[in-house]
């Protein structure tokens, strides 16, 4: 008798949209499950046929993905403005705020030196305020803080480099770069472009990653280099080395045991804010105070740097350069596609229980309003952080320290486990607002104070923590460490060296060609070689390795409830397993198309709307099961602030939140 296919992830989403929630201890929730099997199956066998039956490529249905994504996450826009009543919230606001505008006054400090001042502090503030105020408000993925990132810096100043020299009007120019790419990103969204996001995996979000993470490090690096040789050099040195330490010893003691549950909570989540805030002051300090440090430059509060209005006369250039401008746009248009949905993916990881709804062709359409303004404005365009995006959703997370007693697998200590996201648009918003305050005169001169050791400082800090989680590093690790003192469970074991060698390999390589190429004037086309990284691993490395390794090394960024936006996730029930260490079901190999995909997921959004709003909340013990999602199990749980302080006072402090 052949034995009935596991629950795959239509299963899920049927579920769902029929209100099947199981939970545990529930009778009647494993009765109705078992009597769904046969719907299941006959479910399975339509979704077949109905794959086979999938409009030709050339076959658009326009819009379809914006209002869908639209539709699907309209039910929670009061409930983003309602959950922001948590306390997470607030160290999440201060920490991006930091975390989004120090990064981003040293990238203008980059493009002052090498722009000739055309951009400056005020400029890539405003950017950041526009693209914080616009997502946060309107966007269907609130999560993902978008600000100026090192991408974008190495792109203008490129450009600048080319253009400059030709007499042409630089700001001009640039604004019909975005302009360009605004009608480049709409024909995208409008087309439903983002399904391609499918295909990508952890194998490309972890080289950009990785390429962002050495930026940070070479950016901090290049402002110590600029020091000059005298004694402001080597004390620019010893202070960022020492945020650097100060700060990242932040994070490993909010991670630890040690302390009380308050103090570490308090270090994780101001530790880098306060850093730099105390080693501003440090340097003023004793004999210190005679040494003249170079501080970030500034110019008058809400006006541009350079001698200018804030909107470009773009018709000040010839019908010529117009038209030159497109290939640029093309260029800067591939990069957003990439940096910004990839920076989406990564701050809805399947690492976070995420509950509500992604929406990537929305957001594509928002991207490109904000860039077409940007030019209109002569400042950097915004697009999505990386790392700041998935530090702010991990700096949301609210935690829950489960004691060796209940369900703990290592049983003889207690663990610190993820209960559940607050996701809202208030902390985005409220870091904009604040970003805009620094643009006062007040504040900028307090900036102004900041040492560029310090930057760097802050720098190193992020790149060094981006690097240590990213994946690569992970599996270097892992090829480096003793094998007889690895874990038995680590999936990595059941993968040659052979295989795990070349996977590295092709990762560092495709690091390093888009890390070489930014160092050269040819740095404009950097995003081709980024995003040539998908149908590398699409197309070409399925015929490297095994289907079993890829599934082992690799997987999908996020879950596949986030994925419904754009189709779901590239080999789920294609044999290619979930990157997880689990292979997929053998059985379980009908794929629904990607409108119908789309379809269901924007019946999920209701229901879950209707299920997850706020007039009712499981408890403790309820949760709702997602089978087959990145191949574990995806527990959604809601606690209302009542239902929390009942159980917590039930527990009698066996359980913490943070």
């Amino acid at each position: 008798m052949a034995a009935s296919p596991a629950p795959g992830r239509e299963d899920a989403i049927m579920a769902v949209e029929q209100g099947h929630v199981a939970r545990p201890g529930s009778q009647s929730s494993s009765s109705n499950s078992t009597d769904q099997d046969g719907s299941f199956a006959q479910s399975r066998t339509r979704t077949s046929a109905a794959s086979g039956r999938a409009p030709a490529w050339w076959k658009v249905r326009l819009f379809r993905g914006m209002l869908k994504d639209v539709r699907r996450r309209a039910p929670f826009y009061w409930s983003d403005w309602t959950d922001a009543w948590d306390y997470r919230v607030v160290p999440a606001t201060v920490y991006m705020y930091f975390a989004n505008i120090l990064p981003a006054l040293a990238f203008s400090l980059d493009m002052f030196t090498k722009t000739d001042m055309s951009y400056g502090v005020n400029e890539v503030l405003l950017a950041s305020v526009l693209g914080s105020i616009v997502f946060a408000v309107l966007a269907a993925q609130p999560l993902v803080i978008v600000g100026v990132t090192g991408p974008i810096t190495v792109f203008n100043y490129t450009v600048y480099d080319i253009i400059t020299p030709t007499g042409t009007n630089f700001f001009a120019f640039m604004c019909w770069v975005c302009l360009w790419s605004l009608v480049m990103h709409c024909a995208l969204a409008f087309t439903n472009a983002c399904n391609g996001l499918r295909y990508v995996t952890r194998f490309s979000c972890d080289i950009f990653g990785f390429y962002v993470a050495f930026i940070y490090i070479q950016k901090g690096i290049q402002v110590l280099t600029h020091q000059g040789y005298d004694e402001a050099f080597y004390l620019s040195i010893m202070v960022s080395l020492l945020v650097l330490g100060f700060a990242y010893g932040c994070g490993i003691v909010g991670e630890s045991t040690m302390f009380q549950h308050y103090i570490r909570v308090f270090v994780k989540d101001y530790g880098t804010p306060l850093t730099i805030v105390f080693f501003t002051g440090f340097v003023r300090i004793g004999r210190m105070d005679g040494v003249q440090l170079q501080t970030l430059p500034t110019s008058k509060a809400f006006f541009p740097t350079a001698d200018r209005g804030w909107l470009i006369h773009f018709w000040d250039i010839s019908i010529s350069d117009v038209f030159l401008a497109i290939p640029f746009a093309i260029l800067l248009t591939i990069l957003f596609y990439f940096d910004h949905n990839v920076s989406s993916l990564i701050a809805q990881g399947s690492e976070f229980p995420l509950r509500k709804p992604a929406g990537f062709h929305w957001d594509l359409f928002l991207l490109g309003l904000t860039t077409g303004v940007s030019g209109l404005l002569g400042i950097p365009a915004p697009n999505g952080l990386i790392p700041q995006a998935p530090f702010h959703t991990a700096s949301l997370c609210v935690t829950k320290i489960v004691p060796a007693s209940e369900d703990n697998d290592s049983k003889d200590h207690p663990t610190a486990v993820i209960d559940h996201v607050v996701e809202q648009r208030v902390s985005n918003l409220a870091q904009g607002l604040l970003t805009l305050g620094t643009m006062t005169g007040p504040l900028l001169i307090a900036l102004h104070l900041i040492p560029r050791g310090v930057l760097a400082g802050l720098f190193l800090v992020m790149g060094v923590q981006a690097l240590e989680a990213n994946g690569i590093t992970l599996k270097i690790l892992f090829l480096l460490r003793d094998r007889a003192l690895t874990l038995a469970s680590d999936p990595l074991r059941r993968v040659s060296k052979r295989a795990l060698y070349a996977f590295v390999s092709l990762q560092l390589l495709g690091f390093s060609a888009t890390f070489a190429i930014t160092q050269t004037i040819a740095a404009v086309g950097f995003p081709v070689f980024i995003f040539a990284l998908v149908p590398l691993r699409t197309w070409a490395m399925p015929r490297w390795f095994t289907s079993e390794e890829l599934g082992l090394m690799d997987g999908p960024t996020a879950s596949e409830f986030t994925m419904v936006s754009v189709g779901g996730n590239f080999g789920e029930g294609d044999g290619e397993g979930d990157g997880s260490g689990v292979m997929a079901s053998a059985e379980n190999t009908a794929v629904s198309s990607d409108e119908e995909l789309a379809e269901r997921g924007q019946r999920v959004g209701a229901v879950a709307a209707r299920d997850f709003g706020d007039r009712g909340r499981l408890g403790e013990g309820e949760r709702v099961q997602h089978h087959g999602v990145v191949g574990e199990e995806m527990e959604m749980r809601r606690l209302s602030g009542a239902a929390r302080r009942r159980s917590t006072a039930s527990r009698q402090g066996a359980v913490r939140w943070t």
